[in-house]
C-alpha cells in the first residue's frame, strides 16, 4: 500500500510539472523596479503615474477593496496632499448601510469592487502572482529576482501578440506572458493612452511598468517600513555577534592561559 500511494504521489508531482511547463511557459521579462533590493524604495512619481493608469484604465473593472483610499497620503507611497485625496475620494460612490443608499466616498472609505464579476480584484494582485519560478517550479530562482509579481504583470500588460481567436463563444487574445498563452481580457493599455503631467513617456512599456508598481504598493504598502526594521535588526544583530564574541574571548582568556585584552 505504502508503495501504491508512494507511485501515486510521484504521479501527481509529474503531472504537477507538467502542467506547470505547459501553463507557466510564459514570457517574463524582468523589469527593473526602483523597490527592489534590500535597499530599494519606492517612486512616489512612479506610484502617482501609476495610481493615474489605474484610476483612467483600469477601475472601469477591476477593483481595489482592500486598500483604504487615505493611505494614498502616507509616506513611502503617493504621498499625495490630504485635499487631493478628499477630491479624489469624492470621484467615487459608497453604499452606505445606514442610509440604504450610496453616498460620495471619503478617504476613510476603500476603493470600490470590481465593478465587473468576472475580473479579479487587484488589490494583493502583484503577492498573489509569481513570475519567477525557477527549474521545475522550484522557485529557485526567486531568491535572485524575487518572487515576481510585479514583472508578471507588467509583463503581462505588454505581452499581448494582436492574434485572437473564439473559443466555446469567447474571444480570446494571445499574450506571450499569460500561462497557456490565450487570455479572456482585451489589452487594456496603448501607447499614449494616458497624459502624464510630469511629461513623462507614455508608451506601453512604461505605462505598464508604472501601473505594475503601483499594484505592488496596493499589495505591500509598508513595505519601506519593513526592510527599515530589517536592515535595522541586521546592525543589532551583527554588533550583538562583536559584542559575544569579544565577551567570551575575556571570559575565557584566564582558562586557555591568555591574557585578558
Amino acid at each position: 500500500m505504502f508503495r501504491t500511494l508512494a507511485l501515486s504521489a510521484v504521479a501527481a508531482f509529474g503531472l504537477a510539472t507538467a502542467s506547470f511547463a505547459a501553463g507557466g511557459a510564459g514570457h517574463i521579462e524582468d523589469f527593473d523596479f526602483p523597490f527592489e533590493g534590500p535597499f530599494g524604495a519606492f517612486d512616489q512619481n512612479q506610484l502617482q503615474r501609476g495610481l493615474q493608469i489605474y484610476t483612467e484604465v483600469c477601475s472601469a473593472c477591476h477593483g481595489l477593496k482592500f486598500v483604504p483610499i487615505r493611505t494614498l497620503s502616507d509616506e513611502g507611497g503617493p504621498h499625495l496632499p490630504e485635499d487631493q485625496v478628499r477630491a479624489y475620494a469624492a470621484n467615487y460612490e459608497v453604499f452606505d448601510a445606514e442610509l440604504d443608499d450610496f453616498r460620495p466616498a471619503t478617504e476613510k472609505d476603500s476603493f470600490p469592487a470590481s465593478a465587473l464579476s468576472n475580473a479579479p480584484d487587484l488589490s494583493l494582485m502583484a503577492k498573489a502572482r509569481a513570475g519567477f519560478h525557477g527549474p521545475y517550479g522550484l522557485g529557485i530562482n526567486q531568491f535572485v529576482k524575487g518572487i515576481g509579481g510585479p514583472e508578471y504583470i507588467a509583463s503581462l500588460l505588454t505581452g499581448y501578440t494582436g492574434k485572437e481567436k473564439e473559443e466555446a463563444g469567447a474571444v480570446l487574445y494571445e499574450n506571450t506572458a499569460f500561462p497557456g498563452g490565450w487570455i479572456s481580457m482585451a489589452p487594456p493599455l496603448s501607447d499614449e493612452q494616458v497624459e502624464f503631467a510630469d511629461g513623462h513617456s507614455n508608451d506601453l512599456h512604461h505605462m505598464a511598468e508604472d501601473v505594475s508598481a503601483f499594484l505592488m504598493w496596493t499589495a505591500e504598502p509598508k513595505l519601506m517600513a519593513r526592510k527599515q526594521a530589517g536592515f535595522a535588526g541586521v546592525v543589532f544583530l551583527a554588533l550583538l555577534s562583536v559584542l559575544l564574541y569579544l565577551t567570551n574571548k575575556r571570559l575565557w582568556a584566564p582558562v586557555k592561559g591568555k591574557k585578558s585584552a
